[in-house]
């Protein structure tokens, strides 16, 4: 269906709103996956239909007018309110949701993720499913931009008060040494080979190298990655240990044979996965979703990690709502 000049439209005030929070019309055609030239056209039919230019073009980055910044604002609502309404006859007959926009951090990405979009697809049997997989901070700065509808990540504190939240799984972080390294009773004993750390880019190694601080753990690492399976791989092969979440060493399941899981030395450190959406927008769906999610883990990841290291638990455990 072709959008007839001169009429107001949703998918004409996304695009104003992706266009304002991007700064260039290209990136905001990235971000809503569709042609620069048809985002530039659905902007022209906008400004037509409301008599006023929203946008100053000379600018780079774009600069929203006068006019622009007051219709932001109400753009904002239309879409909050679009969603809603989308969300709640969702809800009333799961097939109607028409788009689902789900941001998952890559730990889920290998067995939790597609088990939950299977079952959603089953159900959403006329949505259009649209995934992005990435590092917490970024799935939360998505989230804000209105790029996505909903995410799984590690709490940061970065989610709003306009926000709802809803705790999946706790766990703990953990050491991955060689195999057949006996377990350390301090850092200390560790000494002998170096961190291989997970980057400091990330919210979870920021919170590892801020832990190891507060233990007067010198740093010492001389790797940094963001690639589980490259840390394991190092470890595997006797180059060092490193910290990371029993999440992220079930992923590399390859490794498991050369590495092993041991509890950290001294005070605990752990984490809490969340699923995040915008209050009041998508109705129940978070709480089904969350739901759903929370079946999976226990099935997926919390049985088997205690079946393989019986001392994980109580610290890995579902969080019920």
């Amino acid at each position: 269906m072709v959008d007839t000049p001169g009429r107001l439209s949703l998918w004409g005030i996304e695009i104003f709103v992706a266009i304002a929070e991007e700064g260039t019309i290209s990136a905001a055609a990235r971000r809503v996956g569709a042609s620069v030239s048809a985002v530039s056209s659905q902007l022209t039919n906008l400004e037509t239909a409301l008599g006023a230019v929203l946008l100053d073009r000379s600018a780079r980055p774009l600069r929203l007018t006068p006019a622009g910044e007051s219709f932001r604002r109400r753009a904002r609502v239309i879409l909050d309110e679009a969603a809603q309404a989308r969300a709640e006859l969702a809800m009333r007959d799961l097939s109607a949701l028409s788009r689902f926009r789900l941001g998952v951090i890559e730990d889920f990405d290998a067995d939790v993720t597609p088990a939950l979009l299977t079952q959603m697809g089953a159900e959403l049997s006329r949505s259009q499913f649209l995934l992005e997989t990435g590092p917490s901070h970024r799935l939360y700065d998505l989230l804000e931009d209105r790029a996505l509808d909903m995410i799984v990540a590690a709490e940061t504190g970065a989610a709003g008060s306009d926000c709802e939240a809803h705790p999946l799984l706790a766990e703990p972080f953990v050491l991955a040494l060689p195999q057949g390294r006996a377990a350390p009773e301090s850092f200390a004993d560790l000494q002998d080979l170096p961190l291989i750390g997970y980057t400091q880019r990330h919210h979870m190694g920021r919170q590892i190298a801020a832990h190891l601080a507060r233990q007067s753990v010198p740093p010492t690492s001389r790797f940094e990655m963001d690639s589980y399976h490259a840390i394991l791989s190092m470890v595997a092969n006797g180059a060092g240990w490193t910290i990371l979440t029993p999440l992220g060493y079930l992923r590399a399941q390859r490794f498991h044979s050369e590495t092993m899981m041991a509890p950290l030395p001294g005070p605990a450190l752990g984490r809490v996965v969340t699923l995040v959406a915008r209050r009041g927008v998508l109705g129940d769906l978070p709480l089904d979703v969350a739901a759903r999610l929370r079946r999976i883990l226990a099935a997926q990841i919390v049985e088997p990690a205690i079946a393989l290291c019986p001392w994980l638990a109580p610290d890995l455990r579902v969080l019920e709502h």
